[in-house]
């Protein structure tokens, strides 16, 4: 009988695997300052195996390739694997390898990485309880990870502002974690955590709602919750009318493996 972990991942590979493309071009995920701050914080040597958690169509697989001896992407969406894997040969990028596979029940051995990291993916973890415990699992002792993702204000009605929008966006969103929330589970996977860096992200309302092919009546749904907004709310998303958007917080955590 499926569970319902066998349901979220079904809803992630239904929504991603329509969008793959339009993931492959989005220049939030192919760059920006939060990638940056991930790479200047990581500092590779060369000598490093990374495994990228989440890793979509690759663009933070690659980021990091061009420093570390190996890379190996995980995605549970095979059209987002197999996007990679074509801009991948496209490259001629020869220190990256891209599989299918769940973040809660990774395919790799115990101690198989130096780094791992996972950016823009960990709100459609099911179980991110299970996913932190096989990061700890796949890292050496000391092995760094670094996790980025978007983030939820801790004060509890905010918080419930930002997960409904994302989740009429999209049906597969978990949820958006509070950066108290990721402490403590980090804390109880195993490791020694901090925030590193946080980050407003201004999203284009049109641009975040097409690129997830979200259906109209929803986005109508959205933009009223918007022209609703109450004023904590504009101001703590930046919310915006002409062109419409809104700002989302993003944070870099740095854990080491204890």
């Amino acid at each position: 009988m499926p569970t319902s972990h066998d349901a979220a991942i079904d809803a992630v590979r239904a929504q991603f695997g329509a969008t793959a493309s339009a993931y492959a071009r989005s220049a939030v995920h192919a760059s920006g300052p939060d990638l940056d701050a991930m790479l200047e914080i990581a500092a590779l040597t060369g000598s490093e195996r990374v495994l990228d958690v989440g890793t979509g169509t690759g663009h933070t697989a690659f980021a990091f390739a061009r420093n570390a001896a190996e890379v190996v992407g995980i995605d549970v969406t095979p059209e987002m694997i197999a996007a990679a894997k074509e801009a991948a040969a496209a490259g001629g990028v020869t220190n990256v390898r891209f599989e299918v596979g769940d973040a809660a029940a990774l395919p790799c051995a115990d101690g198989e990485f130096d780094l791992v990291v996972s950016r823009h993916a960990a709100h459609h973890y099911p179980e991110p309880e299970r996913a932190l415990g096989e990061v700890r699992r796949v890292l050496k002792r000391g092995g760094r990870f670094l996790l980025l993702d978007t983030i939820s204000p801790e004060e509890p009605a905010l918080d419930t502002f930002l997960n409904a929008i994302e989740f009429l966006r999209d049906y597969s969103h978990v949820r958006n974690w509070r950066i108290s929330e990721w402490l403590a589970m980090l804390e109880d996977a195993g490791f020694d955590a901090q925030v590193a860096y946080t980050q407003p992200l201004p999203l284009d309302g049109d641009d975040w709602v097409q690129r997830m092919k979200t259906p109209e009546t929803k986005v109508a749904m959205i933009r009223q919750l918007f022209r609703e907004a109450n004023p904590a709310q504009r101001e703590t998303f930046d919310i915006r009318d002409a062109p419409w958007g809104f700002t989302i917080p993003v944070a870099l955590f740095a854990a080491t493996a204890r």
